[in-house]
């Protein structure tokens, strides 16, 4: 007979994922183990379908945001830095390459200098549960277009501060084709 696997919300996101031990997100207190083991499952088949990178971008930001941890430099970092990608994506239509660019040169730039944005209650009703089962890739696509956009909207207090550091960093970044 098997065992059953108990189910817990995740400490992040909320999503009710399997109450298991192992290895978990880098920072403290940012997700259950349960939901970064779903979370690796998505990734590695995001990599063996090779998804457009944009696809996979919106998931690890997606992830990041929805997992946010205690305030330390790194998670203030984190968090304001993914937030910047979800927004070049979602409302400034940029590609990976550009979205990645941004990101890169806002850690570089404003390295130490970025505010705790206190997290929602919510981090948004799609999580990396609801893509999590989607082997189709235009399915997955669909989904993570989702995850985004509840994510972002999940973020809406802070918005004007990521817009504020975009456009610190607009401009600035070349477009690489």
């Amino acid at each position: 007979m098997s065992e059953k696997v108990q189910s817990r919300p995740c400490i992040g996101c909320g999503a009710i994922v399997p109450d298991i031990d192992g290895p978990n997100f880098r920072y403290p207190h940012a997700a259950s183990p349960g939901c970064w083991a779903i979370y690796g499952e998505v990734l590695a088949w995001e990599y063996s379908a090779l998804l457009p990178g944009g696809i996979h971008r919106l998931s690890v930001d997606c992830y990041a945001v929805q997992h946010p941890g205690s305030p330390t430099p790194q998670t203030i970092q984190s968090v304001n830095v993914h937030l910047l990608g979800l927004r070049c994506i979602l409302e400034r239509g940029y590609d990976f390459s550009r979205t990645t660019e941004m990101m890169s040169r806002a850690t570089r730039m404003f390295k130490g200098h970025l505010e705790w944005l206190e997290p929602p209650p919510s981090k948004g009703d799609v999580t990396v549960l609801d893509v999590a089962d989607a082997v189709d890739p235009e399915v997955h696509a669909r989904l993570v277009r989702r995850w985004a956009d509840s994510a972002w909207q999940a973020w809406s207090a802070h918005h004007e501060v990521i817009r504020g550091l975009a456009k610190r960093l607009e401009g600035k970044v070349r477009t690489i084709r």
